[in-house]
């Protein structure tokens, strides 16, 4: 397989959106280099460590010394930047590494890779950049006025602006946002803090499962296709891409918390639920991806009830012995 790019760095590669691009990358012939700190553990990285196109470094991207040394010292053709303190909680719980490692490192590193002579650089960013929707009946794109209301969105809302409008274009650098929706699915490092993953596993473990506001909207992809869209980034043309911005995910695949809980029900039908009203959630927006599919062919290939099935079964079959284990959360998690 010719690939024009050859050389990918994944920063935050053994997290949950990461350990799976990882071995998509390696699946479709990449070769593939991770940084991570390991802040949830490395177990996800076992089966594909002794991979010849794989390299890991334990290193905290904030640590630039060490990290100038990676780059510097490795011919990177492109590099995708997960790595971050992830998710409106934990950015609140930790503000000030929050800042430091999606802002001040962010922009140190992309402009260490224009630098360095790298050609692709792509950002996962998030649709929470857009807010609150101005116009409930309506759906937000990629122009859109961005109304972050959280830390987390906010540092990638002005990470994108550097980005995409600060920096001096050259032609020789492509940079690509990916704004994209919320995340779900299974993955070599499991996260049940996420709305889909949460709402599954608690109602297969026989839960009482607590709904607030579920009349707010959310747009929503498997993690599985996070990696599709890095990867076809990767495989479009630098005209297409460069300075550029997607939402990724479907159209239709725009939920409320009721409509998730109404999906689940239909594989789990005897659940207890209850729902507690609540007015003032300031996320709450419906999004149209269907730029990424019309500009550069991105299809998604899972859908809701697809992950909520593959959760449940995952679950009830005991795949996980503990999920309620801390390790599987992002934030202080009580059993």
């Amino acid at each position: 397989m010719n690939l024009s790019l050859k050389k990918i760095l994944v920063t935050g590669g053994a997290g949950y959106v990461g350990s799976g691009l990882l071995r998509e990358l390696l699946a479709a012939g990449y070769s593939v280099t991770c940084v991570d700190n390991l802040m949830f553990g490395g177990e996800s990285l076992l089966d594909i460590w002794h991979d010849k196109n794989f390299t890991f470094y334990n290193c905290d991207i904030n640590n630039i010394s060490s990290f100038d040394s990676i780059l510097s010292n490795n011919n990177f053709d492109a590099v995708i930047h997960l790595a971050a303190i992830v998710g409106d909680p934990a950015c609140k719980i930790n503000p000030v590494l929050a800042e430091k490692t999606n802002w001040e490192t962010s922009k140190w590193l992309i402009d260490r890779c224009m630098a360095l002579g790298v050609s692709k650089f792509i950002f996962a960013s998030t649709c929470s950049n857009y807010g609150k929707m101005e116009d409930p009946n309506a759906y937000v794109d990629e122009d859109s006025k961005l109304a972050p209301v959280s830390l987390y969105a906010e540092l990638k809302v002005k990470f994108e602006k550097y980005m995409l409008s600060t920096i001096k274009k050259i032609d020789k650098f492509s940079p690509t946002s990916l704004r994209f929706s919320t995340v779900y699915g299974l993955s070599p490092r499991m996260r049940f803090d996420l709305t889909v993953n949460e709402f599954t596993k608690d109602l297969a473990l026989g839960k009482e499962l607590v709904i607030y506001g579920e009349q707010f909207w959310r747009p929503y992809c498997h993690v599985k296709d996070f990696s599709n869209a890095f990867i076809t980034v990767l495989k479009s043309q630098t005209q297409k891409v460069a300075y550029n911005v997607f939402n990724v995910g479907d159209t239709k695949e725009n939920y409320t918390k009721q409509m998730l809980v109404e999906e689940i029900k239909k594989v789990l039908p005897d659940t207890k639920i209850r729902y507690v009203k609540k007015n003032d959630d300031p996320r709450d927006y419906r999004v149209n991806s269907d730029k990424i599919k019309r500009e550069l062919g991105f299809k998604i290939t899972m859908t809701v009830p697809d992950g909520i099935l593959e959760v449940k079964r995952m679950i009830q079959e005991g795949l996980i012995q503990d999920p309620e284990n801390q390790k599987y959360y992002n934030i202080p998690h009580e059993r």
